[in-house]
């Protein structure tokens, strides 16, 4: 079974490749219905292999193309091939690209942060294996450091932490597959000696970037009870 989604007057179709009128439209209900309510849009061909369903996170490599829609909510009989059509992979473009320091998580902040996501899914079902991950948006940061015992002009970080959005599709042998989309958090302290470093990682489902964020300075707090972070 096909799905299908509005997206809307204009939609995204511009980043899908040449157009092609078809001959025969689907006469789907579904299709006919999502063209009515979007005049002047677009509706996209959701493949079923990816997603199971259409109305939440849609990966990308998931939408093979899109019918047009004219401005009274009929399809145009054109068709929009997505050149992405395949297999979703990971994106973590959106926490790798910005100019932000991430050596306390790694040589490869990606795997790791992959790996955190993981491990945290694990420890609720034990065979979740994860297909793929992808940040939504820039994660928030939270850096705190304290100064040099001896030289009072160099700050030593201390604690670090993140949260990042994220949209990911995972599978159990109970539950077949879930696309899942929440926020993943990571703290650490004592990066810097004399103590001795712990980690922490939090996995909350369906909150906002923003929420994990504020609560970031709290977690850190908890973990070290230092009252002295230096944002920055």
């Amino acid at each position: 079974m096909v799905n299908w989604a509005g997206n809307g007057r204009g939609g995204n179709v511009g980043r899908f490749g040449s157009r092609s009128r078809r001959k025969g439209i689907p006469n789907e209900p579904a299709l006919l219905a999502a063209a009515a309510g979007n005049p002047g849009g677009s509706v996209a061909e959701i493949d079923p292999t990816y997603v199971d369903n259409p109305n939440g996170y849609v990966p990308p490599e998931a939408i093979r193309g899109a019918w047009l829609v004219d401005s009274s909510g009929k399809l145009t009989g054109e068709y929009q091939e997505d050149p992405r059509h395949g297999v979703p992979q990971d994106d973590f473009s959106k926490l790798t690209d910005p100019d932000h320091w991430l050596g306390w998580i790694g040589d490869d902040p990606a795997a790791a942060v992959r790996k955190g996501i993981e491990e945290s899914l694990r420890a609720q079902v034990a065979d979740a294996v994860v297909e793929w991950v992808k940040i939504l948006e820039t994660p928030r940061f939270l850096t705190g450091g304290r100064r040099h015992s001896e030289d009072k002009q160099v700050m030593l970080v201390a604690r670090a932490a993140l949260a990042t959005p994220f949209a990911l599709s995972v599978r159990t042998a109970q539950h077949g597959r879930s696309m899942l989309q929440g926020v993943f958090s990571w703290a650490a302290v004592n990066l810097s000696p004399p103590g001795v470093r712990r980690d922490r990682h939090w996995f909350d489902l369906s909150v906002e970037v923003d929420w994990a964020a504020e609560r970031l300075q709290e977690r850190v707090y908890e973990m070290d009870g230092a009252d002295d972070t230096a944002e920055r």
